[in-house]
């Protein structure tokens, strides 16, 4: 397989198992929690680092917003000899008892987004591996974290997010709403990888707190390092798998 169009790697360029943040510069933030860290290509939305933890050499790469961005970002990544990506993200809550700075393991995801039924069936489950899920589930456990495990749904308008979507959602007990664990999760199956998704609650749309509507001051304490919390489960989650 030759030089991937998008990530710009090939094989012998990446680990087997690969961290996969939407955000480029959550890339360095999981980065400077690992050592031995390698940049091996930046490209768009792409940045990709190779690194180690706890003396197990990972990938870590950006996917962008959204499932057409992470769907190449898998495709490549596949291509090239990763065999298990873990999300690791933010996602706005949609149960009223699911605080800013909890932690979400996503068991399943509503396909909202467009992307995945562009390779399936809607009627097809996007769901996570379960030995990437327990890993997620046990790091969270382990640091006394507050996870909530069950669906979530992912979806592509991000500024139509109606109420009347919210309530629906809401009724069926969805815990949160992201963008890319749906394709993740139903691609990551079709080409028998592993996958699980952990997302770190930055809004509640249930309660009307958007995300990056409250300044630092006014977020509960464990909101206020959240997102490195969940880097650091989703590190311990790599090396436990």
């Amino acid at each position: 397989m030759g030089k991937q169009p998008h990530l710009l790697v090939e094989e012998g360029d990446v680990e087997s198992i690969a961290i996969v943040p939407g955000d480029p510069g959550r890339v360095d933030r999981i980065a400077d929690q690992c050592t031995d860290v390698e940049t091996v290509s930046e490209n768009r939305e792409y940045k990709l680092v190779n690194a180690t933890y706890e003396g197990v050499p990972l990938t870590i790469c950006s996917t962008g917003i959204g499932g057409p961005s992470a769907a190449i970002a898998l495709e490549e990544l596949a291509n090239v000899g990763v065999e298990t990506v873990l999300r690791c993200g933010t996602c706005g809550a949609l149960q009223s008892d699911i605080e800013i700075g909890d932690m979400i393991v996503a068991n399943g995801a509503a396909k909202e987004e467009g992307t995945s039924k562009r390779y399936e069936s809607a009627v097809y489950p996007a769901v996570p591996d379960y030995g990437a899920l327990s890993a997620l589930v046990d790091a969270a456990e382990a640091n006394d974290e507050a996870v909530h495990v069950g669906p979530i749904v992912s979806d592509d308008a991000f500024y139509n997010e109606s109420e009347d979507f919210v309530a629906d959602w809401e009724a069926a007990n969805l815990l949160a709403i992201e963008m890319e664990a749906a394709t993740l999760f139903a691609l990551a199956r079709r080409k028998g990888l592993r996958a699980g998704a952990i997302c770190t609650v930055d809004g509640n749309l249930v309660e009307g707190t958007q995300k990056g509507a409250d300044s630092d001051d006014e977020l509960p304490a464990k909101a206020k390092n959240n997102v490195e919390r969940a880097i650091t489960l989703t590190l311990e989650a790599v090396a436990a798998l």
